[in-house]
């Protein structure tokens, strides 16, 4: 064992069963959401964020940095990031790292919540969950743009995440390219005839159990300790993204497909089509073309098929003429868990990109 006087070599650090110390800081911030007040699913208004200023950041009072928004994937909340498993240092950590090693220019990390009851948001506006897109965008970011030393333009600030967090990541600079410049998407949910389809199947066999009734087993779900049954992942995600993609204005939830049946709805499942990233990309062309980096990636064993899904939005992106060396596509061996170790890769090729 090393001295405490000795210093760690980076394998060294991520074996440590507790928290490194970090070259930069870490805000840990409540933000008082309006539009989040009165949700439907009667969730917290006041959301936790944390806020990462990079090393010298206290010390150049003058200088402004840009920013990239990190976002989860499903049934994810940002109380996770200080999740520490075996080998393996927690995102915080890398992207401090890189930094530190001076692997990329510096930036403001901000870390956002967008924790549903039924474990996500999509990071959408929905009568079903909430107003999640509009909180990120209009109250989240100038939130942290009136606090902190931010390059405010939207040349300067990215947004990136894995699964649904790459979802979100893929929709929201479409959404509001005034605000995101840049992106990175990890094994991102798109081409939703492979990522969702397959998974209706599997709900409507478990929803025997409960007469096809998804809200009988909600009631279930919530009266017994969570993921005790082998049902309990598989209808929460059917049913909170259908929360978020087929909700009506009355807040009541209409599945994709018949819960006795499995035959699809067409026009539920319409809605959900029309959330798929591949599928927005011709109407938000010009968004798209005026990103200054697009970072695609995902493991070739994905089990929801999402390095498909990353093909198609990368084949996509060729057609409607974004420029390809603002594009970095990459597939690689490994399925759809444990791939936090590309985040720091994909941070550091945005902020590059950012800071040219």
């Amino acid at each position: 064992m090393p001295s405490p006087q000795t210093p760690l070599a980076p394998w060294e650090d991520a074996l440590l069963p507790w928290s490194a110390d970090l070259a930069g800081r870490i805000d840990e911030q409540v933000i008082d959401s309006e539009l989040l007040r009165g949700n439907p699913l009667g969730d917290p208004h006041e959301r936790p964020v944390l806020v990462y200023l990079p090393p010298g950041y206290d010390a150049e009072p003058s200088r402004r940095y840009p920013s990239v928004y990190v976002i989860q994937g499903y049934t994810g909340h940002v109380a996770m990031w200080q999740n520490r498993s075996a080998f393996r240092q927690p995102f915080p950590e890398t992207a401090d790292a890189v930094f530190a090693r001076g692997e990329a220019p510096p930036a403001i990390v901000v870390y956002v919540d967008a924790w549903t009851s039924y474990g996500g948001s999509q990071f959408v506006d929905s009568p079903g969950t909430g107003r999640y897109h509009s909180y990120l965008c209009d109250e989240v970011v100038p939130w942290v743009d009136a606090r902190y030393r931010t390059l405010p333009g939207a040349a300067h600030r990215a947004i990136m995440g894995k699964s649904s967090g790459g979802f979100g990541a893929m929709i929201t600079p479409m959404l509001r390219p005034d605000l995101f410049g840049a992106l990175a998407t990890h094994a991102g949910d798109t081409l939703y005839e492979y990522c969702y389809l397959p998974d209706f199947a599997n709900a409507v066999r478990h929803l025997r159990r409960y007469d096809g009734d998804i809200w009988r087993w909600w009631r279930d779900f919530g009266s017994r300790v969570s993921f005790t049954r082998e049902e309990d992942m598989s209808l929460l995600s059917v049913l909170g993204v259908a929360a978020c993609f087929s909700a009506n204005e009355d807040g009541t939830v209409d599945l994709p497909f018949d819960p006795a049946t499995g035959a699809l709805r067409a026009a539920a499942w319409q809605r959900w089509l029309d959330w798929d990233p591949v599928r927005m990309v011709p109407s938000h062309a010009d968004a798209l073309r005026g990103l200054r980096a697009i970072w695609i990636d995902a493991g070739t064993r994905d089990e929801y098929h999402l390095d498909l899904g990353a093909q198609a939005f990368h084949a996509a992106l060729k057609d409607i003429g974004v420029a390809g060396d603002r594009v970095h596509f990459e597939l690689f061996e490994a399925g759809h868990m444990g791939i936090d170790y590309r985040y720091p890769v994909s941070l550091a090729w945005l902020c590059s990109r950012m800071s040219s």
